[in-house]
């Protein structure tokens, strides 16, 4: 959906269909901003923030046998991905000669040898990106599996909350650091001819390795599953009992799917969304005697806006960690939802007020009081990430009526009704979510027509977009509720 609203909504407009990558040339002017330059201090600290939160699970004692399960379940993924590592080098064989043919020969702009071999390379980049975060992952929540079950043994809700979830913020944080990085170092240090053009080698190669994490991996944890399944019916073998021989493929399905494509995916969608908003300003601001300073502070504010990210993500995950510290410390059972639905909040509402914060003293003096309309766009977006949630768990809460109701179901109706009862439930579920789409939608379109048409064309694909770029304010928190239930799910495997 966020691609949809974001790369591929741009790439079909119709001025953008008669312009050339020669078109996408960053402004000089862009590397006199210094604010960007401090943007690599954030980026570094939140290197080390993922670390620290790295090792801070690997410092957490585990029992000896679960260890050893654990690192079964690490070595069979890490030979998942060294084949998926293959996979993408062939791919990119094909890909890469489409990209050098078409930068090198069909294209308007006249990049040359070099410019190519720069756009290849980041093209490499961004599939490194993808697959690097991936790894980094699974090695991840790999480590946290074997500690949250034995932590389980202590009866300390509070720990089995942490664990997971320490390990998931260490995975976001870094997984949102290395994407700034990569795109402030083209932003601020690439020629600006070939900046535009090497914004989308980084595109193209962060969305092959991701598309192939992905599939592949959504792919490999349904196939475990269903095998471990399987083999309990037929043969009458729990699920994890160690019989089982499918019980070490569903771990590793767990991360394959949870954890793998999510994280490769989540790198994807925040490079590709800032592509398409970087070609956006560059193309479609184009109104008005002072468009190149405007093309500037946007590109400017855009970036900073993904460096809060990582800031306000963090703040939030320290502030839930108190509140939940005051609420839990000495309690001897917990519902589990409501950490995660609280911190899913707090980034959220922070996010909303930083958006406009930072809004007023980046883009302040532009004219129409752009600063309030651009805020009020993210701000939906950045809403509908604690939004969706909400309707999500309406029909997939344990404590949710539908669910009751497909349990009833199962009980009285057989295989049928069960499946009828769960089709229902899906169904309300896909409208309720769609009219969430199509408010922050129309939130975004209204509020484009206050003055924005002034200084760029086509603003209302400009705010879907952003609605887009509103959804990953959260990008961190996110990632690590993601990555809480691979943790959990090997958790009970290795007990």
């Amino acid at each position: 959906m966020k691609k949809i609203l974001s790369f591929f909504t741009l790439l079909s407009m119709p001025f953008i269909s008669m312009a050339s990558e020669a078109d996408l040339v960053i402004p000089e002017g862009i590397r006199g901003e210094t604010i960007l330059y401090w943007g690599f201090l954030i980026t570094i600290a939140g290197f080390l923030f993922g670390l620290y939160q790295f090792a801070k699970v690997r410092k957490i004692r585990a029992h000896k046998s679960m260890l050893e399960v654990a690192d079964v379940i690490y070595q069979t993924g890490k030979t998942y991905l060294i084949q998926q590592g293959k996979f993408l080098a062939i791919l990119f064989l094909f890909i890469g000669a489409a990209v050098a043919f078409y930068f090198g020969w069909l294209s308007d702009a006249n990049f040359g040898f070099g410019g190519v071999a720069m756009i290849l390379g980041w093209t490499i980049l961004g599939i490194l990106g993808s697959y690097s975060v991936a790894w980094f992952g699974i090695r991840m929540n790999t480590l946290a599996n074997s500690r949250m079950a034995f932590a389980s043994l202590e009866r300390k809700p509070l720990k089995l909350l942490n664990i997971p979830l320490n390990a998931g913020m260490s995975i976001g944080v870094v997984l949102i650091s290395l994407e700034l990085t990569m795109m402030l170092i083209i932003l601020m240090f690439v020629p600006g001819e070939y900046a535009g053009a090497s914004f989308i080698g980084f595109a193209i190669g962060e969305s092959l390795g991701a598309s192939a994490l992905r599939i592949a991996g959504g792919i490999f944890t349904k196939i475990a599953d269903i095998g471990s399944d399987l083999m309990k019916v037929i043969f009458k073998i729990g699920e994890d009992d160690p019989r089982n021989p499918g019980t070490i493929a569903d771990c590793v399905g767990d991360n394959a799917g949870d954890s793998v494509g999510p994280t490769a995916d989540g790198f994807e969608t925040y490079g590709v969304t800032g592509v398409a908003l970087i070609s956006f300003i560059v193309l479609a601001v184009t109104e008005g005697t002072a468009w190149e300073a405007n093309q500037i502070q946007l590109l400017s504010w855009i970036f900073v806006m993904r460096i809060l990210m990582v800031v306000t993500s963090i703040v939030a995950f320290w502030i839930n960690g108190l509140l939940t510290d005051s609420k839990y410390k000495t309690a001897d059972d917990m519902d589990f939802e409501k950490p995660l639905t609280n911190l899913v909040w707090i980034t959220s509402l922070l996010s909303i007020a930083i958006t406009f914060a930072a809004s007023y003293f980046m883009i302040g003096d532009m004219p129409y009081n752009l600063w309030i309309t651009l805020s009020i766009i993210i701000s939906a977006g950045t809403l509908g990430a604690a939004l969706i949630p909400e309707f999500t768990k309406l029909f997939t809460s344990p404590k949710s009526t539908h669910v009751a109701e497909v349990v009833e179901a199962s009980k009285k109706g057989g295989a049928s009704l069960n499946i009828l009862s769960g089709l229902v439930a899906g169904n309300f579920s896909a409208f309720w979510q769609g009219m969430v789409f199509f408010l922050l939608m129309f939130i975004g379109y209204y509020a484009s027509t206050f003055g924005l048409s002034n200084i760029m064309i086509y603003p209302s694909i400009f705010a879907f977009g952003l609605v887009a770029f509103g959804f990953l304010g959260m990008g961190p928190v996110t990632i690590a509720v993601d990555s809480y239930g691979p943790v959990t799910d090997n958790a009970q495997s290795i007990y």
